[in-house]
């Protein structure tokens, strides 16, 4: 399997988890709501731990990935005395508007990744079409000066053509990190009524990376004296759509994109597999100098 196959399964399973991970955050919410307590709600989805708060963030950190964000939900949440139940209703959306709008960059990559992939197959195609029309392209190849040049040569443009495009569809790929996750944080940290400099140390100690900008939208609450909570929200849904929208543009660029490494390493790839030994090929059973 390629790298950008290894990718893609890895996406997919990424996605799998924050949908496992969101759909667990909204169990617990209405577990939450109808009176259970914390730790016995953890308890009563079947997993390990739940003593108390702090072993349940631990115990969900412990699980790695979307589940460290729920974690963090669950730790602002508890330690500002805010209303969990919604807090963790706020991530599950959060995480869930993320991986489906990454489903959406993944799916729109598939097709021009695929094409790229199936370009590469164009050059030993080549050399094996020669054999199929009767001349000894192998022999070529492996038997002369000329063709060993032509082999080396071929082979190192398919190898910077699978490593380009590779990098190619990385750099196109959504990143991990969920949008607007570190505005909801902050906004969960406000409804428990903290300081907006609190709410933002709090934060940092989950360690969710900040967000761009978000100085900016806390700067209007502090000025006008209006609630800072739904600001917040209004800026994690837009991050959110943004994200989105730059995954589609970008998956949109990769398609030309990909048209440089078939352009200067695929198509002269081929060349040198498949028309050049044929073309010695000819010369020599015709007798002809090369």
């Amino acid at each position: 399997m390629g790298l950008t196959g290894r990718r893609r399964d890895a996406g997919a399973q990424a996605g799998a988890q924050a949908r496992d991970a969101a759909a667990t955050a909204l169990r617990l919410a209405v577990l939450l709501q109808a009176g259970v307590a914390p730790a016995a709600a953890w308890g009563h989805l079947g997993a390990a731990g739940g003593d108390d708060g702090t072993s349940v963030v631990d115990a969900l950190r412990a699980r790695g990935g979307p589940w460290a964000q729920v974690a963090a939900a669950w730790q602002v949440a508890t330690t500002v005395g805010a209303p969990l139940a919604d807090s963790l209703r706020a991530v599950a959306e959060a995480l869930r508007d993320a991986h489906e709008a990454a489903d959406d960059v993944r799916i729109a990559l598939a097709e021009p990744a695929g094409t790229a992939r199936l370009m590469l197959w164009l050059p030993p195609l080549g050399a094996v079409l020669g054999v199929a029309l009767g001349f000894d392209t192998v022999g070529v190849l492996f038997g002369s000066v000329g063709g060993a040049a032509c082999l080396l040569g071929g082979l190192g443009l398919i190898v910077a053509a699978r490593r380009w495009t590779a990098a190619l569809v990385r750099r196109a790929q959504p990143p991990e990190a969920v949008p607007g996750l570190h505005a909801e944080l902050v906004a969960v940290a406000l409804s428990g009524g903290v300081s907006i400099d609190r709410a933002r140390a709090l934060v940092a100690e989950t360690g969710i990376p900040p967000a761009d900008g978000i100085g900016d939208v806390l700067e209007l609450p502090r000025t006008a004296g209006v609630s800072a909570v739904e600001l917040l929200r209004v800026a994690a849904a837009q991050e959110r759509q943004a994200a989105r929208t730059d995954g589609r543009l970008r998956a949109a660029a990769l398609g030309s994109r990909l048209l440089l490494p078939l352009g200067v390493c695929t198509l002269p790839a081929f060349l040198l597999l498949g028309v050049a030994p044929l073309m010695i090929s000819v010369l020599s059973s015709t007798s002809l100098p090369l």
